[in-house]
């Protein structure tokens, strides 16, 4: 009597297996279901506006796919170039029209692809290239400094061939601009006039660090009638964390490399009148011999300040001539008074020294004189003087712009070679 109602139980079960079989058997013949058809050529369902094959399409207009006729729709479309960007691009809710949203790029060559479906569901596709005119005006951009190894206060310059004025258009620029550091860091670029950007990171770059700089500008419009060039990569490399810390109150300089103090010297920077700058500067070059005289910095010949000297192991910090360098003139001084015409001065060993410890990028900070900040941008790398959160203001994509032609190129500052002693 027991076994009876079991038996049964099993009988059911079995038979709901098979019937279930059955079902998935009858759901996975794709015989006859449309999405299983092979995709038939839409060429005669779907329609370009004008992209011809072998014509050359104007950048400036947008590229738009529709459906001829009542029937069917489209299902997707895919568009890039050459170098794998995508066209931005918005299907219409009925399937009948696809445009891009997104400019094309000029002197480009695009492949479009298009999936479709009839009116009975079957699907459908087309593939498209074509070629998008040349650019008749072209943005350069120059990465600077050049390839090598720096400090890590180094900033990275880009100088455009054509002023970029307008948000939109310094928008297009930044998005174009890429900056990789393995570590990876935060950072910004910042728009120093119409011409000249930098890019620093949040902190100094960490020591080891690899930069990597390069761009996909090439086609991009950046105005109506302005598009990018193809741009030259860069890549730095940086080194130890070298910092040179000088209290010109105390008339002493701290070095430190990776946060270690390796040395400190006794200095003297500038008297009162010519103070030394307080503030983050960086390292722009070194010379080993500099002849320093007083009318190049304004101070008149054979006047009780005017100055015509020699001067070994000069290390440059501001294009106006604030050099870090050897004084033997002043000695007696270094240690205990501020007696320069705004430079660092310390004793030719420690000088030397100096020279070959630091390079292009290491930063050489002033506090405790009574000289006014180092400015950011027109008289060296004073970057690092600027809070991140204004300098993120300094961007166009992440806050205002500043205002144009506030500063003057890096390249006219390059040419102010006024040493000061």
């Amino acid at each position: 009597m027991n076994d009876t109602p079991r038996i049964r139980s099993v009988v059911s079960c079995t038979l709901l297996v098979v019937t279930l079989v059955a079902g998935a058997t009858a759901c996975g013949d794709s015989e006859g279901h449309p999405l299983s058809a092979k995709p038939f050529d839409a060429a005669d369902q779907v329609s370009f506006n004008g992209h011809a094959p072998n014509g050359k399409a104007d950048p400036d207009k947008p590229l738009e796919v529709t459906v001829k006729g009542d029937e069917g729709r489209i299902t997707d479309v895919t568009a890039a170039d050459s170098t794998g960007r995508r066209l931005a691009g918005e299907l219409a809710a009925d399937g009948k029209r696809w445009h891009s949203t997104a400019p094309l790029a000029a002197g480009a060559r695009y492949e479009v692809r298009v999936t479709t479906e009839d009116g009975d569901g079957a699907p459908g596709s087309r593939t498209l290239s074509f070629g998008t005119a040349s650019p008749k005006k072209l943005l350069n951009v120059s990465f600077g400094p050049r390839t090598g190894t720096y400090g890590v206060g180094q900033p990275i310059t880009a100088e455009l061939s054509v002023p970029v004025t307008d948000r939109a258009s310094r928008a297009a620029v930044e998005r174009a601009l890429k900056v990789r550091s393995t570590p990876s860091v935060t950072g910004s670029w910042y728009w120093v006039d119409d011409k000249i950007l930098h890019y620093r990171p949040q902190e100094y770059w960490p020591a080891g660090a690899t930069v990597d700089v390069s761009s996909n500008f090439k086609g991009i419009r950046v105005t109506s009638a302005l598009y990018g060039a193809e741009v030259q990569p860069l890549r730095l490399t940086i080194g130890d964390r070298i910092e040179a810390l000088t209290d010109a109150s105390t008339h002493e300089m701290t070095v430190l490399r990776n946060g270690e103090v390796i040395n400190t010297i006794p200095v003297t920077t500038g008297k009162p009148g010519f103070s030394t700058r307080n503030g983050v500067k960086v390292v722009l070059g070194k010379e080993p011999f500099v002849r320093m005289r007083g009318e190049t910095v304004g101070i008149a010949e054979g006047s009780s300040e005017s100055y015509d000297l020699p001067v070994y192991w000069a290390t440059r910090v501001t294009w106006s001539g604030e050099y870090v360098h050897a004084a033997p003139w002043s000695v007696g001084s270094q240690g205990s008074a501020n007696v320069s015409h705004g430079c660092t001065g310390m004793s030719t060993d420690n000088a030397e020294w100096f020279f070959d410890t630091v390079r292009e990028g290491d930063v050489v900070k002033v506090v405790g004189s009574e000289g006014e900040t180092m400015t950011p941008f027109d008289n060296g790398f004073g970057d690092w003087n600027v809070s991140w959160e204004a300098w993120q203001k300094g961007s166009a994509l992440h806050g205002a712009t500043p205002g144009a032609g506030a500063h003057p190129p890096v390249s006219e500052l390059a040419a102010r070679l006024r040493p000061q002693v």
